[in-house]
């Protein structure tokens, strides 16, 4: 290190607080990864409470070349907010930063900070009379400046966007310190180059992102949710470019899980029952949502006469919609539950891939083949947002298998055939997770040479330092 440490901690401490500043005792929230696939080490963990904060430890970290890992929740799940194991680089946790600074009804947005916790702003915004779509499996510890991070997707997708389409602004320090506020909530600001953009998905190597304008929508006047069984993927597929026709932009979620991957949360949260005693066994469930402004009863029809058309052309298998808020709520724990069980059943190999919806049946017939003759047992963990095309098709070792092992074995070669398949079917090898450390060496083989040379241009001239979260995205060369 070329820098004093002990006069840089002071410097970190006379901005944040002694309190602030943590480098002893149990840092594994801060320094361990949510999957348990990297622990590293810091030099601090800095807890700002502020933007001018932020950006002072900022111009610290810059003026001793120290690397900055900026972190929200921490549950990301390709390694892209925690430290390396060097003990050199300071986790910049944003947990303090968590107000909502305003709700502005009339042009329907919310500001917050960073560290505001996703089901915190929905919960605002709800309070409001109003409704924040973003909704994923771990809104209850996420935060939005990591959403913004790494353009999270979800469940809601379909009909609201990613986070970037949710987003009219940002507040954001650069490597510098220098605290850029374009937090304007403005739905057209045609002035050059949209910084907005480029900061939203770049998972912290551009700029720390330190507060958000977020759009707002109305409340639905009813929601209705379906769990339906089917035969095929294909099948699934059908009956999405039905309900599209039929239900328009009401149509709010549409989930697709495999047969194993319910069978592992029937094992894991037996409290979760699925909602067709008569089928359990179907090949695939779908998770249908339409939230509309008709009123309940008229909504319920429509939903109604929607299945029970594909009921009769054999489509479907079986259907059963939710009658009360507790049945739609318990559908959906099953859905959400899906990466904690596989998580239950041992380490996994996670893929967050996007395909053409009108490939998607096509690419897991072709995949699920080539990884059953390669590894005889594998277990395939598939599920995901089937109304935006991006599926979280994991693998779990076979059974009996160490999984550790397996991993350790089998992990590249399964990533290489299934990442070369999503190719071959012009699709996308990260669709909402990001690409973070875990596939940083992997993006050289699926982005063209043009577009990482353009990455790396952006990188060098807004962190020329290279300070903010190195390694990340792209290799460090």
């Amino acid at each position: 290190m070329a820098f004093d440490t002990a006069s840089v901690l002071a410097a970190f401490r006379e901005v944040v607080g002694q309190a602030n500043v943590l480098t002893e005792g149990d840092l594994s929230a801060y320094t361990h990864d949510w999957r348990k696939r990297a622990q590293g080490k810091a030099l601090a963990v800095i807890r700002p409470a502020n933007v001018t904060e932020v950006a002072a430890v900022v111009r610290i970290c810059a003026a001793n070349t120290i690397a900055i890992v900026p972190q929200g929740g921490n549950t990301g799940l390709v390694v892209g907010s925690v430290p390396d194991a060097s003990g050199t680089q300071v986790v910049l946790n944003m947990g303090r930063m968590n107000r909502i600074r305003a709700i502005d009804p009339d042009n329907l947005t919310i500001t917050v900070e960073a560290g505001c916790i996703l089901q915190t702003v929905q919960a605002a915004a709800a309070a409001a009379g109003f409704y924040f779509p973003l909704s994923l499996a771990a809104e209850g510890s996420c935060t939005i400046g990591g959403n913004l991070g790494t353009n999270a997707g979800g469940t809601q997708v379909l009909r609201f966007g990613n986070a970037r389409e949710l987003c009219l602004g940002l507040e954001a320090v650069t490597a510098e310190g220098e605290v850029w506020d374009g937090l304007s909530g403005l739905r057209k600001d045609n002035t050059g180059y949209d910084l907005r953009h480029l900061l939203i998905g770049s998972e912290g190597t551009l700029g720390i992102i330190t507060a958000a304008t977020m759009k707002l929508s109305p409340q639905p006047l009813s929601r209705c949710v379906a769990w339906l069984h089917t035969d095929s993927l294909a099948n699934a597929v059908g009956l999405l470019r039905h309900a599209r026709q039929h239900l328009s932009d009401g149509l709010t979620g549409f989930e697709v899980m495999g047969l194993f991957a319910r069978e592992l949360v029937a094992k894991h949260y037996p409290q979760f029952q699925i909602p067709l005693q008569n089928g359990p066994s179907a090949p695939y469930a779908v998770l249908l949502e339409y939230a509309s402004s008709q009123d309940e009863e008229a909504a319920q029809t429509l939903l109604e006469d929607t299945i029970a058309a594909k009921l009769d052309d054999g489509t479907l298998t079986d259907a059963v919609l939710a009658t009360q808020l507790s049945q739609a709520n318990a559908m959906w724990q099953i859905r959400e539950h899906i990466s904690m069980a596989q998580s239950q059943e041992g380490l996994n190999i996670k893929h967050d891939i996007s395909v053409p919806i009108s490939q998607i049946a096509d690419f897991v017939d072709h995949t699920d083949a080539a990884l059953a003759a390669a590894i005889p047992g594998v277990r395939l963990v598939n599920f995901g947002h089937l109304g935006d095309g991006n599926l979280h098709y994991n693998v779990q070792a076979p059974v009996g298998t160490d999984p550790a092992e397996f991993l350790r074995t089998s992990e590249d070669a399964i990533n290489r055939l299934v990442f070369d398949a999503v190719v071959a079917f012009g699709g996308s090898i990260s669709a909402e997770h990001g690409i973070g450390s875990l596939k940083a060496h992997t993006l050289p083989h699926y982005k063209s040479a043009v577009a990482l040379r353009m990455m790396r241009q952006i990188k060098a001239a807004l962190d020329p330092k290279n300070i903010l979260n190195p390694g990340r995205v792209l290799t460090t060369e």
